[in-house]
This record gives structure tokens, sequence and C-alpha cells, in this order.
């Protein structure tokens, strides 16, 4: 089963299963001398781990990570750092309940990879999902959490939050209100009522999708023509969260109604005037703030009457049960910072070795 490592100079391979012994993550690249202890870590893991109440499955994963390679205390130093060797991560599974599956062992559940994974390797772990899980995402934003220390020494910063869940839009984009709610909504207003749908849609037995948007800050000249643009490497690693559906870059699918006249972005001496190309022209970063879109979709699991078929392809009904999010959005978004942050950091590690090599 090849695809299961991303980038190239930052290079992460995740591995495990949701209802495996562990999952995780190895980091190869990643620069000496960068403070790293499981607790930074942790933070970002607490904001994606399920158990949480809202929209979440009430599977309560303690998502405690340890850090099995890769970090040194030196003598005299107070700080956890990065040795410049491989870093590795593992996450312990506390709290699956396999038998939950038991019955969807020969059936193909609507929405899910059930059928295309046997299609391809004629076997399937029916527990979860198992490989095609999202709790998979565990070990990116674990990965991600390093890349995002790699980062920050560049000043370099990536935040995302929900902008639509379930048909309500943000009408503002208050970033400082972020983590006031569960939602991690920059408009209040929009995130209670967007509470009040989930309370519905929770009731009815049924999913909602959203749209999360990516703010990154970075410095120009981060991307590579012509195959590896940086959006269309931001878009390709956003794309890989099962989840996701669509990604669209500052303007986005407006631009299809725009004239030239109104998407072009003018330069003044004091920089850009707009930000309609959401800060990358010809596939590299130009100094305005990268601006992405991605748009998920509701979560397959309902509780609702399905028609599918077996495994014999024999057509069944069924109400999914165990336990299971009403969206991907709260917990996505920590997952979408980390995809952005491990394609900043690969273009970072590219870019700082082209300066070298410039002398």
């Amino acid at each position: 089963m090849p695809g299961n490592s991303f980038g190239q100079m930052f290079r992460v391979t995740t591995w495990g299963e949701s209802h495996g012994t562990a999952l995780g993550a190895v980091i190869d690249g990643c620069p000496p001398g960068i403070e790293l202890t499981a607790e930074i870590i942790q933070r970002e893991l607490d904001r994606r781990r399920p158990g949480r109440g809202g929209a979440t499955s009430p599977r309560k994963e303690p998502d405690r990570v340890e850090i099995m390679s890769g970090i040194f205390r030196p003598e005299r130093s107070e700080r956890e750092l990065t040795t410049g060797t491989p870093i590795s991560l593992v996450i312990f599974n506390k709290d699956a309940h396999s038998k939950s599956y038991s019955h969807l062992q020969d059936v193909y559940r609507p929405g899910h990879g059930d059928m295309t994974y046997d299609a391809k390797y004629g076997i399937r772990d029916h527990r979860g999902g198992g490989r095609a899980s999202a709790r998979e995402t565990a070990a990116r934003v674990a990965a991600g959490a390093v890349a995002a220390q790699l980062l920050r020494r560049h000043d370099i910063e990536v935040t995302a939050y929900t902008v639509a869940l379930g048909g309500i839009y943000a009408d503002r984009r208050d970033l400082s209100v972020i983590g006031d709610n569960r939602l991690f909504c920059p408009d209040s207003e929009a995130a209670a009522r967007m509470e009040e749908r989930i309370a519905r849609v929770r009731a009815e037995g049924d999913t909602l999708g959203g749209i999360v948007e990516i703010r990154a800050l970075c410095p120009p000249g981060l991307g590579e023509p012509v195959f590896d643009k940086l959006d269309g490497e931001l878009a390709r690693a956003l794309m890989s969260i099962g989840a996701v559906k669509g990604v669209e870059i500052g303007a986005g699918f407006r631009v299809a109604d725009m004239l030239g006249s109104e998407n072009n972005d003018p330069l003044s001496p004091a920089g850009f005037l707009g930000n309609n190309a959401g800060g990358i022209l010809a596939g590299i970063s130009n100094g305005e703030p990268l601006i992405i879109r991605v748009a998920v979709k509701p979560i397959p699991s309902i509780h609702k009457e399905q028609q599918t078929v077996t495994r014999g392809n024999e057509p069944v009904t069924i109400k999914v049960g165990g336990r299971h999010d009403i969206s991907a959005i709260p917990r996505i978004v920590p997952v979408c910072e980390a995809m952005v942050r491990l394609t900043l950091a690969d273009h970072l590690l590219r870019q700082l070795a082209l300066r070298a090599a410039r002398g």
C-alpha cells in the first residue's frame, strides 16, 4: 500500500488504523536544534481529539503522544531539541469498540471507502474503516505540530477556522474569537446558529458539511514551478484529507465571473493592493497572506436507513451504528492547519537550500 508519505525535504510517513493498537508518524528531514516536546505536540492533538461534545463523536480517546526518537536534551540545556535524525511519534488507541462494526463486515457503507478498498486490495479492515478512517489524521496533526515549530523560526503562521456549517455562513472574520467557541468560527453569532443547526440535525439522525478557511502568513518565494507549484501542492495536501471534496485559493471559483481588470491584483511601492490571487502567483508565494478554502462533505455514517449491497452484491438496507461525528467540523480544522504546515515546511526547506546554493 504505497502513498503513505508526503513531502520531499520535510517528509512525513503516517501509519496505523482506527481500531489497531496505535497510529503514528515518522518525520524525516526536520532540521536539528528546534525545540520539541510531547507537550508542544499535545496542544495540537487536544484540538482534534474526539469525545469533546458538540458535533463530535463520543469516542473518548486521550490521544496522548509519545516521542520515540529524534530529540535530545544537551547538558546544561533546559530544552529538548531535535537532533536532525528521524522523529518517530506514536499515539495508542484506548477506546476502540470494534464489536460495533461486526454487522458491517460484509456490507458496504454508502459514502465510505468500503467498496473501493475491497476492489483494490481484496481485503479491508471493517472496524471503523481501518486505514481509511479519519482517525488517521491524528498522526498528521502530530506531524504538523513539528512542522509548526520549524515554521515559527521563520515567522510563518498558519490559522484555520470554520466559515460555513450546514448552510450557515460566517459574516465576519474576527480571528480573535475562534478560540472562544468549539467550532473555531470567527463569527460568534454565526457559531451560535451553527450549534442550533447541529442539534436539529443530530435529532434527525443526519450529518452536516461545511467550509474551512486557512490563512497562512509566509514570505515570498515558496513554490517550485512547474509541477510543484505551491497552490498545486497545497491543493494536493488538503485533498488528501478524506472529508475534503474541493479546494479554492484566493477568489477561487469567483474568478470565472470576473474580468481581467477585476481579477488582477495591482501593485504599488507599498505592495499588492488586492489579494484575489490568494498569496500565490505563477505557483510561487508573493508575500501576501495565503487564503485557502476547503469544502468538507457531510459525515457518511448516518442513523437513517440507506440502500446498499453486500460484498456478494446482494441488496440490503442498513443503519450505521457506532459512535460518529455529526460533522467533520470542528475536528478537521487542526487537520487542515497541519497539512498546510507540512506543505510550507517542505517548501521552506527547498527555498533555504536554493538560497544556500545561490550563495
